[in-house]
């Protein structure tokens, strides 16, 4: 599907579409054209499609349409006003709006760190996980946590976990699920006598369409097993991802473990459109100058996100990452382009 993580970034047949639109135009139908600008889903507004399984769609919102993420016009925009313009000679088109140039900027390197165990606040008690909306949460992350007495040697059953989790005994991560591969369980083995759980769940995007709306609530909404036992009194901690100018940070180490936010900055004499790229760092999300620009995820087919001028200012800029994997030597820059075709 189009804008699908993991999948391939849209590619349409130009030709094709300009041959469509000259035949309408002979017809004297209107036409409406979408997507005329690709545009972008800030922050963590992405939705869902569903067909076969659930597929989280990308925080860009281009593809193969006249006007690029950026508001720039494509060979595409350029075809298409030609089979305009030669539709009704008589019509004198407007000019071509001049766009801003698009800026490079040189690798900075994310240099202090905030790890999310630090910055957790104070926790809602159930007896059973609750999903983020019974929660007031809409967006972001979720963390349950509970106490296992005794060793373990077993399968953890996540039943109603939406969409992305992370799993962690004492700190150690060991494994995760992703509701798009269809994975639920997990075996977990531990010889201590006490064990911290802990399972931190990213809400992925909502289903956009069909009966499959009524089923939208994130984190876990049912009873977790760990080997046929159901656990409970669990310590649950919303994470909406608002603002991340709250916590403390310390210098970077060489590498980074377990989730973690990044922070780093960079200077700029004017503003222009750039696109950070993300190759390098695997899954989280990123703002700039507070500004939540989207998710990243290295399975691609997106890999920038689209950092308008207004989001930027005059000397020094804020970055910050959220990351949810190990991440060694973490560095960013901005580049003049999207790559989206992975």
């Amino acid at each position: 599907m189009v804008r699908s993580l993991s999948g391939k970034h849209a590619q349409t047949d130009t030709a094709q579409e300009v041959a469509d639109l000259k035949w309408m135009l002979a017809q004297g139908y209107s036409v409406n054209l979408y997507m005329f600008h690709g545009g972008t889903t800030f922050g963590l507004m992405n939705g869902a499609n569903f067909d076969d399984g659930y597929k989280p769609q990308t925080t860009s919102y281009d593809y193969a349409a006249a006007l690029d993420e950026s508001g720039r016009p494509t060979k595409k925009y350029f075809e298409f006003r030609d089979a305009i313009a030669a539709h009704d000679p008589t019509t004198m088109l407007p000019d071509v709006p001049q766009t801003a140039p698009l800026i490079s900027i040189p690798a900075f390197t994310l240099g202090e760190t905030s790890a999310l165990w630090d910055n957790l606040g104070r926790p809602i008690e159930a007896n059973t996980p609750r999903s983020m909306e019974m929660l007031g949460q809409s967006y972001g992350c979720i963390l349950y946590q509970t106490e296992v007495a005794g060793s373990i040697d077993g399968e953890l059953r996540l039943e109603g976990m939406h969409d992305y989790a992370k799993v962690y005994l004492n700190r150690a991560e060991q494994g995760t699920l992703d509701t798009r591969l269809g994975q639920n369980t997990l075996t977990l083995r531990s010889s201590a006598t006490r064990n911290s759980l802990e399972i931190l769940v990213e809400n992925g995007g909502r289903i956009n369409f069909t009966k499959r709306l009524r089923d939208q609530r994130k984190g876990i909404t049912a009873p977790v097993t760990l080997a046929g036992k159901e656990l409970h009194s669990w310590r649950i901690y919303p994470l909406p991802m608002n603002d991340p100018h709250s916590m403390a940070f310390k210098p970077t180490e060489t590498e980074v473990h377990g989730p973690t936010f990044l922070r780093g900055s960079f200077l700029l004499a004017k503003t222009f459109d750039t696109f950070l790229d993300m190759r390098g760092l695997t899954k989280g999300v990123a703002w700039v100058n507070g500004h939540l620009l989207g998710r990243f995820w290295n399975i691609g087919p997106q890999e920038t996100l689209f950092v308008p001028a207004p989001s930027l200012q005059v000397g020094s800029n804020e970055v910050v990452i959220f990351t949810l994997s190990e991440t060694k030597n973490p560095t960013l820059r901005g580049i003049p382009f999207p790559v989206l075709g992975r």
